[in-house]
């Protein structure tokens, strides 16, 4: 039998570590000195202790590895462990590295300027025909919905663009929703066409916006969003209908978010 400094040292796990194991119930001596209380363990529990550290190094917690141990011979209940655990491995892989864009994105902002700010101007928005599709999509990263609908439907059409040809969302929930987002996407067009199932031809009304013309990505529009309706409160408007963007340039023109170009419009009065 091996004391439990000769254990450690062949396992390379730490003696405060084994003494841990013990007391939970992981991994037990084989026997106790009654008198110096001395752990001896047999060399065959080398094999259980560097299954345990693989488990660990996995991500297993050491509950979990408690009742893998007394399965670990049947390969099919293994692997469902291993699945299980591969699985939420990966949603946490998925989750830090969503949270790493997020980050990098707030950095490189920060080096690009030290302070947000955003020109704001008032304009009109002539009167417009376009082609539009009003839906509730589930979230607002679902926009692209809405706009496979609208090409799918007029792709037979041949549709004109207008000079110059505006490609808008408007947004017409009184609130941020966290789902069932309502909203009109439209695209300016010249000529006339027919409704189809989801797409209907219209002409929209002028109308006076206060209006912030940003080039990047589009997690920075709700700064953006932030600026123009503080600059609306400061300078005596109201807000006169539902606030929408113009996708100057947008990813059906490039994949690179620096060099999306989106005019957010906040119709005032």
């Amino acid at each position: 039998m091996l004391k439990i400094g000769e254990f450690s040292k062949l396992s390379r796990v730490s003696v405060r570590m084994l003494r841990h194991y013990d007391d939970i119930g992981l991994l037990k001596p084989v026997e106790i000195d009654k008198f110096t209380g001395y752990r001896y363990y047999k060399t065959e529990q080398l094999t259980v202790i560097g299954r345990i550290v693989s488990l660990r190094d996995m991500g297993f917690l050491l509950s979990d590895i408690i009742k893998i141990l007394e399965i670990y011979d049947d390969r099919e209940k293994l692997d469902f462990y291993l699945e299980k655990q591969r699985k939420e491995l990966d949603a946490l892989y998925n989750e830090t590295a969503y949270q790493m864009m997020l980050l990098d994105t707030a950095r490189k902002r920060l080096r690009k300027e030290q302070t947000m700010n955003y020109d704001v101007s008032v304009k009109t928005i002539s009167e417009r025909y376009a082609a539009t599709v009003h839906m509730t999509i589930p979230h607002y990263e679902d926009e692209a919905i809405a706009w496979q609908i609208l090409m799918e439907e007029t792709d037979s059409m041949n549709l004109i663009p207008s000079e110059p040809c505006l490609v808008a969302a408007s947004f017409l929930d009184d609130e941020f929703k966290e789902e069932n987002v309502e909203l009109i996407v439209w695209k300016t067009v010249k000529g006339t066409y027919p409704d189809t199932e989801h797409v209907k031809f219209k002409t929209l009304p002028e109308v006076k916006v206060a209006s912030c013309t940003v080039m990047g990505g589009y997690e920075q529009l709700t700064d953006v969003y932030a600026a123009v309706i503080a600059w609306v409160n400061e300078n005596g408007y109201k807000s006169a209908g539902p606030m929408f963007n113009i996708y100057h340039v947008s990813p059906y023109e490039t994949q690179n978010p620096d060099e999306f170009v989106t005019e957010v419009c906040y119709p005032i009065a």
